[in-house]
């Protein structure tokens, strides 16, 4: 049978620590990494290539003129029309409102109608009373 040995006090028993010389190829590790960097710098090369003649081709063509188009430059679109401005409508509509609400103004001339500002509408209503039914 095979005899267990055990270590004594103070005696060390561990080997020496080593490594293969044999696992990697560091020479082939390295021209990998040389060719890979040759080829994405030479790919680098052929799209900036392509992207300058497509920018030269681009810039020599003559747009398109379509005669219809061009009579349409100044043209409005139909209504409605979205709004570009519309903090700004909305305050002019509100100047126009309280304008109206604060006037006096003729509504129909010929018919006789007029307008009064709405605090004299509201004090005639107190005064006079609101129509009831019978």
């Amino acid at each position: 049978m095979a005899e267990v040995h055990m270590p004594h006090a103070g005696e060390s028993h561990a080997p020496e620590t080593q490594h293969e010389d044999s696992d990697i190829n560091l020479g082939a590790i390295l021209g990998f990494l040389a060719g890979l960097t040759v080829a994405c710098v030479f790919i680098n090369f052929l799209v900036w290539l392509l992207f300058t003649y497509f920018s030269v081709r681009e810039a020599r063509q003559v747009p398109a003129v379509y005669p219809l188009a061009a009579q349409q430059e100044n043209r409005l679109p139909p209504e409605p029309r979205l709004q570009t401005q519309p903090r700004e409508d909305l305050r002019e509509l509100r100047v126009h409102e309280d304008e109206i609400l604060t006037t006096y103004g003729w509504v129909d001339k010929n018919a006789g109608v007029v307008r009064i500002p709405i605090d004299r509408a509201m004090k005639m209503t107190v005064e006079r009373g609101l129509p009831v039914r019978k």
